[in-house]
């Protein structure tokens, strides 16, 4: 049962930490899981599957913009994924929501 309320949970904040986590740079897919599976002490476990949508909603949205790199030596090219302007200022209102929904949630949990 708590299963699934951890997933909805999960999935109600992905956008924001896509976003926050592609603020200070540019990332490919695999590397955005590695980092939030370890800034996350493995809380986030993120498959493809779950991650790629994200991005490609984050993408049509005009939060991020994608590009392929070229590839070097036995490298193979990748597609990062940077933030824009405008994902950079959604960022910023979402995580004032997320600090607001937070506060309301922690007075509640007092009792």
């Amino acid at each position: 049962m708590t299963d699934k309320y951890e997933r909805q949970m999960k999935k109600g904040v992905l956008d924001m930490l896509v976003l926050r986590l592609l603020k200070s740079e540019a990332k490919y897919g695999y590397q955005i899981i590695q980092e939030m599976r370890e800034k996350s002490g493995e809380i986030f476990l993120l498959k493809d599957g779950t991650l790629y949508p994200v991005l490609y909603r984050l993408e049509d949205d005009g939060l991020v913009v994608s590009k392929w790199s070229s590839a070097v030596g036995k490298q193979v090219p990748r597609k990062y994924y940077e933030i824009t302007e405008e994902g950079i200022q959604t960022l910023a209102g979402i995580e004032d929501v997320w600090q607001r929904i937070s506060d309301g949630i922690g007075k509640i949990m007092e009792d």
